[in-house]
């Protein structure tokens, strides 16, 4: 089966492993950087350019579309729908997962846990709402950031201001979270691939460090989930409409809390963590959408 891996880097650590087990299942793989890629409507001759020539179209698809590209990867993502190209990715799964508060409203509406969350357009909103929100410490987030990237601790009035003000000039709005404290630095990560949690780990946070961002130092183990997260996650997964996620929880004095979904999650830390061919999973849930 033609199978195309659209990536900006192959030599990614993720993209590397769906190629190697892509080959190892008897595939023929291809790695197409979708940020060389056009869409074009043009009647019978409707398709993708790639570098200004027309791409030879997979049998499916396996987009992998980063935090810094997403327009232009749910552009790409829509194009192969109206190609009939089959793919593991949906284009609105994709954007709700992208946007912070979008996804948390959603899984609010639903039903489903998760932290206290402001969205906040002005510094001066920020420190009227801040001290509703309990007792300092409070996370503040970029909307759309990666990797633990656009999230800080603010320990008071004053950090708060400083990173608010800091974050504005990046984006038009900010979202002030609170913080768990009994979570203790960690957080527990669910790798979803249809509907099944073929992995799970538990990151704790490096010394001095809040976020459990494998980028940021923390450390990994592999951790089964109790049945009600197992639940949570599928459920969270279901609700946003991604096939192939990371469902990121942290466990509060009140419950399971979903922080975050990622719809492009990398599969390096928790391979590593697991020894959970995740690649191979992936692959074979591409194979069934043909």
């Amino acid at each position: 089966m033609r199978m195309t891996v659209f990536s900006r880097g192959p030599g990614l650590y993720s993209t590397r492993r769906l190629m190697e087990a892509g080959e190892g299942l008897g595939h023929d793989m291809e790695v197409v950087d979708h940020a060389l890629c056009s869409p074009i409507l043009a009647g019978k001759k409707t398709s993708i350019l790639h570098n200004g020539s027309p791409l030879r179209l997979p049998e499916v698809a396996i987009p992998r579309i980063g935090a810094n590209i997403t327009s232009r990867g749910v552009s790409l993502i829509r194009q192969l729908d109206a190609l009939g190209v089959p793919h593991i990715l949906s284009a609105d799964g994709l954007l709700l997962a992208r946007d912070k508060m979008s996804c948390l409203q959603r899984l609010a509406g639903a039903g489903i846990d998760v932290p206290r969350t402001v969205l906040c357009f002005s510094t001066w909103e920020a420190r009227r709402i801040a001290p509703k929100m309990g007792p300092f410490p409070i996370v503040v987030k970029l909307l759309e950031s990666t990797h633990g990237v656009g999230v800080a601790l603010a320990h008071n009035l004053h950090q708060l201001d400083r990173l608010v003000e800091g974050f504005l000039q990046l984006q038009d709005r900010v979202v002030l979270q609170e913080y768990i404290r009994e979570s203790k630095g960690a957080d527990q990560r669910a790798f979803v691939v249809g509907d099944t949690i073929v992995a799970a780990m538990e990151r704790r946070a490096a010394p001095g460090e809040f976020r459990a961002n494998i980028h940021r130092g923390a450390s990994a183990e592999r951790i089964d989930l109790s049945e009600s997260e197992r639940e949570l996650v599928l459920l969270t997964a279901r609700t946003i409409g991604v096939e192939v996620a990371g469902v990121d929880l942290i466990r509060s004095h009140r419950g399971p809390l979903v922080m975050e979904v990622n719809a492009s999650p990398g599969l390096e830390g928790i391979e590593g963590a697991t020894k959970v061919d995740i690649a191979a999973a992936i692959i074979r849930y591409a194979e069934q959408k043909v």
